[in-house]
């Protein structure tokens, strides 16, 4: 298990450092570039094909690994993928409308249950609820889904947020996916950790080397992120019931996904408020907040992976404390809306006077640094890869 792993993610890692200069090319000539406005966080155009390369280095890494890692069950997932990185990678280009994407996004959510037969149809013992009929899974399933690829695409909106967020996520599920043995999915995290590493790299220290993953890339690594909450949760999928009857799957879920779920959540429902479409697009994201304070990208995006962390150890010091699977959940919940919902409207309401928000601005402030020293060398060493 442990050289499948190793194979898969280095050998999406290498095809990712490979092709990655060469879609920035091809993106830059054909003017495929996501171009600053009002709503944007960049100042100048930067390529948005980063989708085209991580899907080709996880391809890779699990046909590397499609015999020895019975990897070849993924394959519905690459389709879904592969059609999601059009379905986005088009969105970037021609700006397709909300209500066809997400028709878009449903059909193709649709097709891989009934390829793959996963679905969420198991609470795990929570509220006492095990199995539930198929009827009310198919519908979950599809909700949760197309809510869980929505959120990643809504995160990416910082230099490394949404990569970042993966990366960390592909390691948390990897290692639920390693205790239950489920080695195909272990190599999808694997070579999701592989192919976002060099281009999270880029991001943060490339300067003529940036490219966002686009909606395709978020898309695809959505999809990603489905599936393993998907697996986790299936009646048929990995389980530690049986090292643990009392590990909350669901809280841990929900624990992994916190940031983009809950604050995709309040988002939503803030413009809905406000009378607009839940699609129309704004700044009212977290990481708005945080730039908004005078965070560079990368203070931004290491406080909100962060605060992610620090609610997938709290569901699990929950568990190992003896706390029940429901409270568990509430815990979760709990610290889910609290970094989101209260953070943002929390700042937002305090007086630019106030010394709260003085010391967050002057936090800001202490994570931007001038680009010399081993930062200068780290830029130099990414343009030229």
């Amino acid at each position: 298990m442990l050289t499948n792993i190793i194979v898969a993610l280095v050998a999406a890692l290498v095809a990712v450092v490979w092709i990655h200069p060469r879609i920035v090319n091809i993106a830059l000539l054909k003017n495929i570039v996501d171009n600053p406005n009002a709503r944007k966080l960049q100042t100048t155009p930067v390529p948005v094909l980063g989708g085209v390369a991580i899907f080709f280095g996880m391809v890779l890494g699990i046909a590397l690994t499609c015999r020895s890692a019975d990897s070849g069950s993924l394959l519905p997932i690459m389709a879904a993928m592969l059609i999601m990185l059009y379905i986005g990678t088009m969105d970037d280009i021609v700006n397709l409308t909300a209500r066809l994407r997400f028709v878009l996004e449903i059909g193709v959510v649709v097709l891989l249950i009934y390829i793959s037969g996963m679905s969420i149809d198991d609470f795990h013992g929570l509220w006492g609820v095990g199995v539930i009929p198929m009827w009310v899974a198919v519908p979950l399933t599809i909700f949760a889904t197309v809510g869980i690829i929505n959120s990643v695409n809504l995160i990416d909106g910082a230099n490394g947020l949404s990569s970042g967020f993966c990366i960390l996520a592909s390691i948390v599920f990897g290692i639920f996916f390693y205790i239950t043995g489920s080695e195909s999915m272990l190599v999808l995290c694997a070579v999701s950790v592989g192919a976002l590493i060099p281009f999270l790299f880029h991001n943060v220290f490339g300067s003529t080397s940036r490219m966002f993953l686009g909606d395709g890339g978020a898309l695809v690594m959505g999809v990603v992120m489905a599936t393993f909450v998907v697996n986790v949760l299936a009646s048929n999928g990995a389980s530690l019931e049986a090292i643990d009857p009392n590990f909350g799957v669901v809280p841990f879920v929900l624990a992994v996904m916190a940031v983009p779920v809950f604050d995709t959540i309040r988002v939503m429902i803030s413009r809905m408020v406000k009378g607009v479409s839940p699609s129309h697009p704004d700044k009212t994201h977290l990481h708005h907040l945080f730039i908004g304070h005078g965070f560079s990208h990368a203070g931004t995006t290491v406080c909100i992976l962060t605060l992610n962390a620090l609610i997938i150890v709290a569901q699990y010091l929950t568990w190992y404390w003896g706390g029940s699977i429901e409270l568990q959940l509430y815990v979760v919940i709990g610290l889910g809306v609290a970094t989101t919902w209260g953070l943002f409207h929390g700042v937002s309401f305090l007086r630019d006077d106030n010394p709260i928000k003085r010391m967050i601005r002057g936090l800001g402030r202490a994570t931007h640094f001038e680009r010399k020293g081993i930062f200068l060398i780290l830029q130099k060493m990414s343009d030229r890869m």
